[in-house]
């Protein structure tokens, strides 16, 4: 028996991905990033300064903070104020993990990039969307970094992308939704750069086990829906071949 996507979309297929670039006014990166009914704002903050781990060292840092709305979900989730959930803190170590790949922080001087992810709306993907979405908005705020003169050369050396993958009735899938994920005997998140260079892969079975084949055809899928991301990453990024640097490409 196969599994049948109730949104029609083929086995390899992703959802429609969208950027909406300047979504907000004083960030000075912003992105609205919808992966399907997925929806998470991207927002990337400057500051001087960095953690005193890096003092003195002419390095910059990047950080980043994933929240989600308590109207994200069906049911409304209670705000996480005083003490984070493990999830939330997990994702948001992912993405910062992540997106620190595409940065030369030499070039970017003592200076804190703060990536912040913020789930509006929640159909499963929210982390690969808030890592997929976050590198554009990082994109468009060294974009305005370099504009004010504020940094002489950017310091974006790679692209960042993330999607994931599942194992329904036995076969692999990319891009699930919440639907899908639910039902997933296997879950993976794919994290790769321009290079196709696996950054971190996340996977679990939620019953049973899987073999090694069945892994190296989530890869092999999860590779295929980055390539797309890469290419629309690219596409919504202005100027983009003079952003990306070459020091670590």
């Amino acid at each position: 028996m196969v599994w049948q996507r109730l949104d029609g979309r083929q086995p390899e297929e992703l959802r429609p991905i969208s950027f909406h670039g300047g979504f907000t006014r004083f960030a000075p990166g912003s992105v609205l990033t919808k992966f399907g009914d997925t929806q998470v704002l991207c927002t990337v903050s400057v500051s001087e300064g960095v953690p005193k781990f890096l003092a003195g060292s002419g390095k910059g840092w990047l950080t980043s903070e994933y929240r989600m709305l308590p109207s994200a979900t069906q049911e409304r989730q209670p705000r996480e104020l005083l003490k984070l959930s493990g999830r939330t803190q997990e994702i948001q170590r992912l993405i910062g993990r992540s997106l620190r790949g595409a940065i030369d922080f030499e070039a970017l001087g003592e200076r804190t990039l703060t990536v912040d992810a913020d789930v509006l709306q929640a159909d499963a993907g929210t982390r690969t969307a808030a890592i997929t979405g976050g590198f554009v908005a990082l994109a468009d705020a060294v974009s305005q970094l370099l504009q004010q003169g504020i940094l002489e050369r950017s310091p974006l050396c790679g692209q960042v992308a993330a999607v994931s993958v599942g194992l329904l009735q036995g076969q692999p899938y990319l891009d699930l939704n919440y639907i899908e994920d639910v039902a997933a005997t296997v879950d993976f998140n794919v994290v790769m750069n321009q290079h196709l260079g696996i950054i971190e892969v996340q996977g679990t079975a939620e019953e049973g086990s899987y073999s090694r084949t069945q892994l190296n055809q989530l890869l092999d899928l999860g590779e295929k829906g980055i390539q797309q991301l890469l290419i629309a990453q690219r596409e919504a990024i202005a100027g983009w071949d003079k952003l990306l640097g070459t020091s670590k490409a």
